[in-house]
């Protein structure tokens, strides 16, 4: 072992180094770090033999181990208060909406009216690009009006007991279409249509604003605005515009209604009971109305919002029965309503016919139920509690009460199985689930716009098959050319049998009387030779004994009575084919056939 001994402390300390490096590295480990595995000694280090020990060993004594000394505690110093707030002006957030995640800003709002307006002139375009002559039912109730109104002013006898077969009372729209017949003609009464299919559009977005939101009242608007039944109606001289914007005016009022007392809802009862009396089904969605009144209420008052609905129904009722005791016998609620003949269509059909027509909103309005019973709110605004959104029953029970009021009128003609009137009817329905149908769309886009090619998609398509079959259930014989021809053909002694006489009876009316036209369906004639027929052979035999001074024909319309007179037409001496008259409809080509007494 090397007998090499370390520098003393001091030189080490000042940077001396060891005469002998080598000896130095050679040393065993435990001789040159043995010392760091125990504890320095506490200073003041004693003096090593011989060796004066440096001056700051006894200066500065150093314990590497020990707690370092407690830091004096700062002096505590005394600050000023912070000055008061000053007072801000009390502000109270509004609610939010139900089915929202913002509130609806007075710039939205007018945005918001901004939108409506265009979705507005976009429906009046889409209706007013329909054009064509009256259709039967349009003459028939115009004309009526006429007959209706001489007798309200001047006593005439009327021609007919309308009210025996009309399904709406005669003297309420068949009289207002009247009047301003006498004034605009046909297109005057036209736009008085328009006017009521945009009343309902405006009256379907205030109603889905008060429901759920701005943007579900939009969606709602759009849809409505576009489908094939709105597009029509809008353009077409029937009871079922009027009809539909007062079911709208009492659906808004049951709505705006909702946190108000109970007798407020008799805001509603007047536009509903006057609603079935300008069409008689218009009562299908009666119970549609009193449901509603209790679940927008249900909200606010708890079980108390089934007084709601007793006094709408009370009041609804009681307006139509005093309505009907003044009126005197309506054979019509029954002849064409409740006991309205059964046909031969298939469920099919019409279920068929139905989807095609208001398909997309009722698939629209169905998502829209599934997704406001799933979530009352999209989640944007996660500190709004529960408390604010209505429950999970109360939301199923009003998306079940809009949603599937669309389904009433299919089922009811299912029930009578007829297509008659099939593509008028599906628009009553298809108002009330607009505004689920809107939810939907609000869904479908999502929050923030997150998604708006889904809801454009949806409204482009919803706009595309609207008018595709607007256009092809507005397709009318064109009569133009037959009225032009029997102006010179009729007076007002003669007797004519023609296919939808409604039309020729309306335009020429100032030279013919209301009975002197007759029409295709039904017939009772007793003939020359003294018998009693009914039905074709009726027609058959009219004819054979030269009957009418003019027949007015076409294939398609009554197949059994065009056949039994062109039977009589056969080796018949008292006739001649005068005029064919050809049009064009969806359905292909025809023609209006014309013949005269020699």
């Amino acid at each position: 072992m090397s007998s090499f001994q370390p520098l003393p402390w001091d030189q080490q300390a000042q940077g001396q180094e060891p005469y002998d490096r080598e000896a130095y590295a050679q040393q065993p480990y435990e001789q040159l770090y043995g010392h760091q595995a125990y504890p320095w000694p506490q200073g003041p280090y004693p003096q090593p033999a011989g060796q004066a020990l440096p001056e700051y060993y006894e200066t500065y004594p150093y314990d590497p181990y020990a707690d370092p000394p407690p830091e004096p505690a700062p002096h505590p110093v005394a600050l000023a208060p912070d000055p008061a707030p000053e007072p801000r002006p009390g502000y109270r957030l509004p609610a939010v909406p139900e089915a929202s995640w913002a509130v609806d800003t007075r710039r939205g709002k007018l945005l918001g009216r901004g939108v409506l307006l265009v979705l507005l002139l976009v429906q009046a375009g889409l209706s007013l690009r329909l054009h064509g002559t009256a259709f039967e039912d349009e003459a028939l109730y115009v004309a009526s009006g006429h007959y209706e109104l001489d007798n309200l002013l001047h006593g005439t006898r009327l021609p007919a007991d309308f009210a025996g077969y009309f399904s709406g009372h005669p003297k309420l729209y068949p009289v207002l279409a009247a009047v301003v017949d006498s004034r605009l003609g046909l297109t005057g009464v036209r736009i008085l249509s328009l006017l009521f299919m945009l009343g309902a559009t405006g009256l379907l977005y205030a109603t889905t604003r008060r429901l759920f939101n701005l943007r579900a009242a939009l969606g709602a608007a759009a849809l409505f605005s576009v489908v094939q039944s709105t597009t029509v109606l809008g353009n077409f001289a029937t009871y079922d515009a009027a009809a539909i914007f007062l079911l709208a005016l009492s659906m808004y009022a049951v709505v705006r209604t909702d946190r108000m007392r109970s007798a407020a809802v008799l805001l509603a009862a007047p536009p509903a009971a006057l609603a079935v009396a300008v069409k008689y089904a218009s009562g299908l969605y009666l119970p549609t109305l009193v449901v509603l009144a209790v679940v927008t209420a249900h909200r606010h008052r708890g079980p108390r919002a089934l007084g709601r609905g007793t006094v709408l129904g009370a009041g609804t009722a009681a307006l139509l029965g005093a309505g009907y005791s003044l009126s005197g016998p309506l054979g019509g609620i029954g002849s064409t309503t409740t006991g309205r003949a059964h046909g031969t269509d298939s469920a099919m059909t019409l279920l068929w016919d139905s989807g095609q027509w208001g398909g997309l909103l009722f698939l629209a309005a169905l998502g829209g139920s599934v997704a406001y019973v799933l979530r009352g709110r999209m989640g944007e605004m996660p500190w709004i509690g529960g408390t604010t959104t209505p429950g999970r029953r109360r939301r199923a029970a009003l998306g079940l009460t809009l949603t599937g009021t669309a389904l009433l009128a299919p089922a009811y003609q299912v029930h009578l199985q007829t297509e008659v009137s099939l593509f008028k009817h599906v628009g009553f329905g298809l108002l009330f689930a607009a505004p689920m149908a809107g939810l939907g769309m609000a869904r479908l886009v999502g929050p923030h716009f997150r998604h708006p090619q889904l809801g454009i998609m949806l409204y482009v398509l919803t706009l595309v098959f609207g008018m595709v079959q607007a256009q092809r259930v507005y397709s009318f014989p064109d009569s133009s050319r037959l009225t032009a021809y029997l102006r010179n053909v009729v007076d007002r002694t003669g007797h004519y049998l023609a296919v939808e006489q409604e039309v020729p009876a309306y335009y020429l009316r100032d030279v013919t009387g209301w009975n002197q036209w007759q029409n295709p369906y039904y017939m009772d004639y007793r003939g020359k030779d003294g018998r009693q027929y009914g039905g074709p052979d009726a027609f058959r035999q009219a004819v054979r004994d030269g009957r009418f001074d003019a027949i007015v024909m076409r294939a398609g319309v009554t197949p059994d009575t065009y056949r039994a007179v062109k039977e009589g037409l056969e080796n018949n001496a008292h006739y001649r084919l005068a005029a064919v008259l050809p049009f064009t409809t969806s359905n292909g080509d025809d023609a209006y056939r014309v013949w005269v007494r020699r």
